[in-house]
């Protein structure tokens, strides 16, 4: 009787890929982790570009998470009289200006130029923790929930970074943020 090599050798690579396939589940597992709480956490509400549309202002899916459109250079902000006023937002809801100066949502895609593309996990955990670029540059300003988002456990914000990196890659040079003229 002659043996067919072919399930021996079906199960050598089954064995072989394996811890690979495992791996690549729990990737997918935690990345789909991610997508939810990416979209119930709000980022896309400043991250993702506003545009018109039929019935009113709606994210720009084909910018998704790229944040403030490098070529939207946007004037000097208006002045707010005294008051309860505090902030004014630009239309596409990825630039914001307070007592702190201007501010501009960060690119969050992959993009490894202007994006999150050279960051590690720990990168972006330390970020979250820290409130500064990095885990130690200069701080991240409003509107940033960085208090809120320090609920997250450091799996959740894993589970978010791995989901970030299987976005869509988008070339955006975001601006640096201005100071204040006030």
């Amino acid at each position: 009787m002659k043996l067919n090599p072919a399930p021996l050798a079906a199960l050598a690579l089954c064995s072989a890929l394996g811890p690979a396939l495992a791996a690549d589940a729990r990737l997918d597992k935690q990345a789909e982790q991610g997508r939810h709480l990416v979209n119930t956490a709000g980022c896309h509400d400043c991250h993702t570009p506003l545009k018109m549309g039929a019935n009113g202002p709606e994210p720009d899916m084909s910018r998704m998470l790229s944040g403030h459109p490098q070529a939207l250079q946007m004037p000097p902000a208006p002045t707010l009289p005294p008051g309860p006023w505090l902030v004014t937002v630009a239309a596409t809801n990825t630039a914001w200006n307070g007592p702190w100066g201007t501010s501009f949502t960060a690119n969050l895609t992959p993009d490894a130029e202007t994006g999150l593309g050279r960051w590690s996990a720990k990168d972006f955990v330390a970020t979250i923790r820290s409130g500064r670029h990095l885990g130690r540059g200069r701080a991240i300003l409003p509107p940033m929930p960085v208090p809120a988002y320090n609920n997250f456990s450091d799996a959740e914000l894993e589970a978010i970074f791995a989901y970030l990196r299987q976005v869509p890659a988008v070339s955006n040079r975001v601006p640096e943020p201005l100071p204040s003229a006030r």
